[in-house]
Parts: structure tokens; C-alpha cells; sequence
């Protein structure tokens, strides 16, 4: 297993180009930038980077269709991927924070926003294949008019799928090149790999090295005062509380569970206040589920983190993408002192 890195989206274009100077000096795979409705573009963003690296990947997650044509997405992962001389990858999910944004709502029926990735997959795919397309008639995205990319002479950019869920997991077995799971515990890996497991076995034509990574976040600090209230900053997005399943068991029981529900509001007024202070909810919930959902703590705590990550290595994962916060470069050296030298750099 390789180690990915994915980025707040609020830096500039030179610090990311900073940060993915020295990601790569260390062997890190692949550098995420985040697609966020206030910040910066992020294939824009990945420019300077494209052009201070080398060989390490630059990555933009998640992107939807529902915000930008799938035709667009290609086009701007195109352009990436011939900065980088072949190194660009894009994550193709069904929401995000850009629909949310802007209000624009998806169709409440799953298979339609099924449809919508796996339309949106197909293009990219077919457009960054440099290969003649006449046209694609879907149910929800069409070309219309024959294209070729021809302006471009590297290697097709790897298309991943966003994919979380159960039926999203087997659609990127199906079709993708690779997959970012979100906020999957260590507990509940192997239940979402059979899922995946089940769209690869499916899969039409055999899938060449299939890449399969899961979102992580990353608090680990020399103070774990800092360490502690980021990660209780930050909590309210973890995967096992977001609505509308807030899984959550068996980290707290039932009852904490509905506690957790009814406060919701508070983790999130933790997060947009900046405060860190989760209100009206007990610390050991808290501290459960931080502890669940995350890596906190200071340094004396990698040792055991590490041994949570070998079960994602175990369970079939190629890359765990791990989500730095505050002070990226500081979070970024101590994964490359204490974390990267336990799996394996990425090296051309």
C-alpha cells in the first residue's frame, strides 16, 4: 500500500506547488487538491505543481456532473494531465460542495445518480482516449459532434469514481480505473471491499491495475492539544456522522447514537465557529468517535495508527489517501518520518 496525500482547498496555487515538491521528494503518490465551492479551481491550482514535479500524481476529488458537463471535466483533465506529461487523475462523484453551493439538487432516485457517474465516467474516458468519438447518446449527458483529442500526446489520465456506498463501489469495479472510498474505519473495510469486489468480478474488460484508495483524516500533531481540537473541529464531516445514515455503531451505543443525531447542529457550530467546542455532548462520545474516525493524538500515537492502517493494507487497499488541516507541510513531515518508511514509496 502507497500513501496518497489530499489537501485543504484554501491554499494558494504556490504553497500546493511547495507541498507537492516535497511529497515528492519523500515518495508519496499522488497529491489530491479538493474540488470546493470557495476556493481556488483545482485543476487550475495543480498548474504550478504540474510544472515544479515530476512523476508524482496530481489528483482533483471529488468532481460532479451535476456541476460541470462531463465533456468540461475531460477537457479540464486534459489540459492537466498535458501540463504534467501524464500524471493528472480525477475522482467523478454524484454531489459534492459545489451543488450544494449552488443549490442545485439531485435526483433523490439512486439510479439516476448511478447513471449520472457512470455517464459522466464513459466520456471522460472515451474523450481522454484520444481515440475518434462520434458521439454518446446516455440518458442524461450527449456529444453530440465527433471529437479527437489530438492536441494531446500523453497517456490517458486515470478516471476514478467517487464511491462510498455499496452500489457506487460495484460501478467503479464496473468501469473506472480506481475508486476513493470516504471515512471507511478500519472495522468496516472489508464490507465495503466485497462490494467492490463484486463490480470488478463483473467487470466487462479486466481492469488494469485497479487502484482502490479511502479518504482519511489526519490530526496527528507534536501538541496533541492542537491535534485534539482539530479533530473536534473537523468531526461534524467524518463519514460515520453525516446524514441521513449516521452509522456510527459500534463506536457508541444506541442511545448515544440518538444523542449524537439530536446534537448534530452543535458539531457542526464546532466547525463553522471554529471553536472546536462540541456543546451539550459528553467528551467520551466525543473521544469515541474521534478515535473511530480518525487519526488524532501526538506522536507517541503512530505506532498505533499504523497498525489500524495495515488492516486497510490487508483488506485489498493499493493507497490510503490521508486529509492533511492546519499546518500541511509540518502534517506532511511527520507522515514522511514516522508513517511512509512502514509501506511503500512511490517511485518511477
Amino acid at each position: 500500500m502507497q500513501i496518497d496525500i489530499i489537501l485543504e482547498p484554501d491554499l494558494t496555487p504556490a504553497q500546493v506547488a511547495e507541498i507537492a515538491v516535497a511529497a515528492e521528494k519523500h515518495g508519496f503518490r499522488t497529491l489530491w487538491h479538493s474540488n470546493y465551492h470557495q476556493n481556488p479551481d483545482a485543476f487550475v491550482a495543480l498548474v504550478p505543481a504540474a510544472l515544479a514535479t515530476s512523476h508524482i500524481r496530481l489528483g482533483v476529488l471529488a468532481v460532479s456532473p451535476y456541476e460541470t458537463h462531463p465533456l468540461k471535466i475531460a477537457n479540464a483533465l486534459l489540459t492537466l494531465n498535458d501540463i504534467s506529461k501524464g500524471r493528472a487523475v480525477v475522482a467523478i462523484g454524484g454531489g459534492g460542495s459545489v451543488m450544494g453551493a449552488t443549490g442545485t439538487r439531485m435526483d433523490p432516485k439512486a439510479q439516476r445518480m448511478l447513471r449520472g457517474v457512470r455517464e459522466a465516467v464513459e466520456i471522460v474516458k472515451g474523450v481522454g482516449s484520444g481515440k475518434l468519438v462520434m458521439k454518446y447518446d446516455g440518458d442524461l449527458y450527449k456529444l453530440t459532434r465527433p471529437l479527437k483529442t489530438a492536441w494531446t500526446k500523453h497517456l490517458a489520465p486515470k478516471v476514478f469514481t467517487c464511491s462510498t456506498g455499496e452500489k457506487m463501489l460495484e460501478l467503479a469495479g464496473h468501469i473506472a480505473d480506481g475508486t476513493q472510498m470516504s471515512d471507511v474505519t478500519p472495522e468496516k473495510i472489508g464490507h465495503h471491499m466485497a462490494h467492490l469486489r463484486k463490480g470488478l468480478a463483473e467487470r466487462k474488460t479486466p481492469a488494469e491495475d485497479f487502484r482502490i484508495g479511502n479518504f482519511w483524516a489526519w490530526h496527528i500533531k507534536e501538541d496533541r492539544e492542537k491535534s485534539m481540537y482539530e479533530a473536534r473541529r473537523e468531526l461534524v464531516f467524518r463519514g460515520e456522522l453525516l446524514p441521513p445514515k449516521y452509522d456510527m455503531l459500534p463506536y457508541v451505543t444506541a442511545e448515544e447514537r440518538q444523542l449524537v443525531i439530536d446534537k448534530w447542529q452543535n458539531f457542526a457550530k464546532a466547525f463553522w465557529t471554529r471553536s472546536g467546542v462540541i456543546e451539550d455532548v459528553p467528551e467520551s462520545i466525543v473521544t469515541r468517535l474521534i478515535a473511530a474516525c480518525s487519526s488524532a493524538g501526538d506522536i507517541r500515537d503512530i505506532d498505533a495508527q499504523i497498525e489500524r492502517f495495515r488492516v486497510f493494507e490487508n483488506a485489498g487497499l493499493t493507497e490510503l489517501s490521508i486529509r492533511l488541516f492546519d499546518e500541511p507541510m509540518a502534517g506532511l513531515e511527520i507522515l514522511a518520518r514516522h508513517v511512509l518508511p512502514k509501506f511503500e514509496r512511490f517511485n518511477v
